[in-house]
């Protein structure tokens, strides 16, 4: 393995384990998983958003989100309100002890890489984008994980 190829592995590792051990931060302090968390602190900051929406802004698939929220609210954490105006649409919203659960996680509530790329500006993010599909494309990765938050990976 040449130089590079060694050094772009052991920073992948390094960015690995730490999203790794911001997850199992968020399990031990709140007793929910990181995309529960994320989920949570999305509904807080978006009152009645719609679980299309929240998928988008998790950036994952919505039957994913679907299956997301079906979870956070048998744990009480959500509850779903549907619209007076059209019963097929339905807002979330977040419980009391959702409240709870996400006052007690640590930050950054969507997670250290979401958190890390939002920081970034657009050109680095787009060779960035271009080099991981260089690498995925050149690895024939399937893209079945591509929709799912790293908690349930």
């Amino acid at each position: 393995m040449n130089p590079s190829a060694h050094e772009a592995l052991r920073l992948f590792r390094s960015i690995f384990a730490a999203v790794r051990h911001h997850l199992q931060n968020i399990e031990r302090q709140c007793g929910a998983s990181g995309a529960q968390v994320w989920a949570l602190a999305t509904v807080s900051r978006q009152p009645g958003i719609r679980v299309t929406e929240l998928a988008a802004a998790m950036a994952i698939h919505p039957s994913t989100a679907s299956n997301l929220v079906a979870k956070a609210e048998r744990a009480g954490l959500v509850r779903r309100e549907r619209s007076s105006r059209d019963q097929r649409v339905v807002h979330l919203y977040l419980t009391e002890s959702g409240g709870e659960v996400l006052a007690k996680a640590p930050e950054p509530v969507a997670g250290l890489l979401p958190d890390a790329l939002g920081r970034l500006p657009d050109d680095i993010l787009d060779r960035l984008r271009d080099d991981l599909q260089t690498l995925a494309s050149t690895m024939s990765v399937k893209v079945d994980a591509a929709d799912k938050p790293f908690s349930e990976l």
